[in-house]
């Protein structure tokens, strides 16, 4: 890397960092967000992120897990 590309990425890094500093100031002077919009916000990415089993998933792996530990009984006796 020569001596005008690292000088270029710090001028792009400070400007992006001068951005990121304006808006943080200017996020300062609003009204602060309430506890209950910020908990709402929240509880709606959790809930879009989980996944949770079908019957049909949760059957699948009852008898899946059954038939290994059958499986590792026949090998301890």
């Amino acid at each position: 890397m020569n001596l005008d590309s690292i000088l270029t990425e710090l001028k792009r890094e400070r400007d992006r960092l001068s951005r990121a500093i304006a808006a943080l100031e200017d996020s300062n002077s609003r009204a602060p967000i309430s506890r209950k919009a910020v908990d709402h916000v929240a509880n709606n990415s959790n809930q879009q992120k989980r996944r949770g089993l079908t019957p049909a998933g949760r059957r699948r792996l009852s008898l899946l897990m059954k038939k290994r530990w059958a499986e590792r009984r026949k090998k301890m006796s």
